[in-house]
């Protein structure tokens, strides 16, 4: 049975007189291209990742080609067929690393993260790439995502493999855990943010039943005071306004202008923090 063949480069009005070459690069990306030209790739495997992003590849919306990157789990550990866990980047105003289940949301990345990821985010493309190591260039890091539905960074060194981050590994990790209004402690227990108070009905989670957060008293539009909260995961980035070109002070003002604005914070928290996000 055919799995895959040539026939699709006629699209590429390809020149029957010049000769094709198959090539495996020294960074493992499999390239077919024209004798005559080292850089213009037909196809490449990097742009269709399996279950490991290796440096030099890139996760997320190629404009170009087209193309939505992934990386897609392993059924079993001796099973390479495709799995139900999916590790997708996706195209809100600031963009996050997903892990979905079976289409469902279960994980979404955190300021870790992007520690070790050049995150680009262009009209021409949303992408995410690991971090090239400065400091021993006979290292290797990869980024797998597991059979299991964790999201491993590893680095190799010889022959020697070292994980270096493991996502999720605690209940907080989880997406939504504790539901609206509420946080999650460093002890894994859900709070409701000041000015909230558990109530109303039980609301069903991924992974249990909890109570919701209610606001304890109606806001007035014209009496509107944040609560400075530290050290946390940013929400969902969906709904919200975004502007890099101003800075916390002009984000609070913003906010205030807007009745609708229920919170503020930097987009980028390095060097003091930079740029303005608005939930709205």
């Amino acid at each position: 049975r055919s799995v895959w063949n040539t026939t699709n480069l006629i699209n590429h009005n390809i020149n029957i007189k010049e000769s094709l070459v198959a090539e495996l690069l020294d960074n493992g990306n499999f390239v077919l291209r024209y004798s005559n030209s080292k850089s213009f790739f037909l196809w490449e495997s990097f742009d269709y990742p399996t279950d490991t992003l290796l440096p030099g590849m890139k996760l997320g919306w190629d404009c170009s080609k087209k193309l939505n990157k992934n990386l897609t789990s392993w059924k079993s550990l001796k099973d390479p067929s495709s799995g139900s866990y999916v590790f997708a980047i996706e195209t809100w105003k600031v963009s996050h690393g997903l892990i979905l289940d079976q289409g469902q949301l279960r994980y979404r990345t955190d300021s870790t993260y992007s520690s070790f990821m050049n995150i680009t985010e262009t009209e021409e493309e949303i992408s995410h790439s690991l971090k090239t190591n400065t400091t021993n260039v006979s290292s290797i890091s990869i980024l797998q995502m597991t059979y299991i539905g964790s999201l491993r960074l590893m680095e190799l060194i010889g022959g020697e493999r070292h994980s270096l981050f493991y996502f999720p590994e605690y209940d907080c990790d989880f997406y939504n855990w504790c539901g609206d209004n509420s946080y999650c402690n460093t002890s894994s227990t859900c709070v409701c943010i000041a000015g909230f108070q558990p109530g109303g009905q039980y609301a069903r989670g991924m992974t249990k039943s909890k109570q919701r957060c209610v606001r304890k008293s109606q806001l007035s539009c014209h009496e509107k005071e944040f609560k400075k909260m530290r050290n946390m995961k940013l929400p969902d980035t969906e709904d919200t306004i975004v502007d890099t070109k101003v800075g916390l002070e002009e984000c609070e003002m913003r906010c205030l202008e807007n009745c609708n604005c229920t919170a503020f914070a930097s987009t980028d928290m390095r060097n003091g923090g930079s740029g303005c996000l608005m939930w709205i």
